[in-house]
């Protein structure tokens, strides 16, 4: 056991360290095979790491951008790309990482796998996907934490299958005082996350379920710009009227891209973007989130045949991959205001949402 936890730190935590790293706004070793890179979020600009970053890069930095974002800059790719830097100007850096009228300024090169792996740990720790890279080929940095670009791009998955149940307690809620929350933890990233088990509904038979994405402005707030908090409030009020349910209440903010980008493509959408577009801006591929995870909740409270209550097709198809089995699917819908109106539109016709 001792050995376990000593020497050369395992897949997951190699991972989830270098995840830390990346939000504290430090450069990370990756490396694959025989070479290796230091790689630095764009968002790291800010926080006094650029000078020891430009030393070490003596003029062969590359910024490495998402498909998307190249796409919103003008070139036609379903790859993500590099922009070799002759020097490291931060302004021009973030007008190419992030500003919604740029366009490209120069060549830009097919990325190599250990940059998609860059731009992968950037997703994970919910910080802007474009990251600054710098090959490094001879004297490692020292100081520096390493990871593999094999563990980052395996992390989801392996945590998702280290899932479990680590408290429960019965939570009265407002319109459902016979509430149970279950918190799980070893799923999506290093959050917990969370089943509110609604009155007594019978395992044997098909239980109502659903799927419900954080929205702390939506279902904290009252933000008038979603309707997700009246899909939660009215998802949870049904379950209690109905024979009770299991609501999964998943941390994935911002359609899986985190509060901080969640907030910046709110910023774009002020200026006239929708909610796609924001995103698109941003870096982002039109959803970020997984739910594979959801299921294997489900199957750890036991249950093996749902109702399931959405508007998104895409949460159908993933409970189904996941071994459930789909007996029926309903619409949840929320008030509609001049604020969310075209939010819902946009969600039905460019992410095929089963909104009237």
């Amino acid at each position: 056991m001792i050995e376990k936890f000593s020497g050369e730190a395992t897949a997951d935590v190699e991972v989830e360290r270098a995840i830390a790293e990346v939000r504290a706004g430090r450069p990370v070793l990756l490396s694959e095979d025989s070479r290796c890179a230091l790689v630095l979020s764009v968002e790291a600009l800010d926080a006094g790491e650029i000078e020891p970053f430009k030393q070490v890069s003596s003029g062969a930095a590359h910024l490495a951008l998402t498909p998307t974002r190249l796409r919103r800059l003008g070139a036609d790719r379903q790859s993500a790309g590099f922009i070799t830097l002759p020097s490291i100007d931060v302004k021009r850096i973030m007008t190419l990482a992030a500003d919604a009228q740029a366009r490209l300024d120069a060549p830009v090169a097919v990325a190599p796998s250990l940059y998609e792996s860059a731009l992968q740990l950037l997703r994970l720790a919910h910080v802007l996907p474009a990251a600054l890279i710098v090959p490094i080929e001879d004297q490692t940095p020292p100081g520096l934490l390493t990871a593999r670009a094999a563990n980052v791009n395996a992390f989801r998955g392996e945590r998702n299958g280290r899932l479990r149940i680590v408290n429960r307690a019965p939570v009265p809620l407002e319109g459902a005082p016979d509430s149970e929350f279950v918190v799980f933890r070893g799923g999506e990233g290093l959050r917990d996350q969370v089943a509110i088990v609604i009155g007594q509904p019978n395992i044997r038979e098909p239980v109502t379920v659903r799927l419900h994405s954080a929205c702390l402005t939506g279902d904290l707030f009252g933000s008038l710009k979603c309707d997700c908090g009246d899909q939660l409030r009215r998802a949870a009020r049904h379950m209690a009227e109905n024979g009770g349910g299991v609501l999964l209440y998943l941390d994935q903010e911002g359609r899986g891209n985190g509060l901080a980008n969640k907030i910046h493509a709110y910023s774009l959408q002020s200026r006239g973007f929708d909610t796609f577009d924001a995103d698109e801006i941003l870096g982002f591929e039109e959803d970020g989130r997984t739910f594979g995870f959801a299921g294997e909740m489900l199957k750890l409270l036991g249950v093996t045949q749902i109702r399931v209550m959405t508007n998104n097709p895409t949460k159908l198809s993933a409970l189904e991959a996941a071994g459930l089995v789909l007996v029926s699917d309903h619409r949840i819908v929320g008030r509609k205001n001049n604020h969310n109106i075209r939010y819902l539109a946009t969600k039905r016709d460019r992410a095929g949402h089963l909104l009237d």
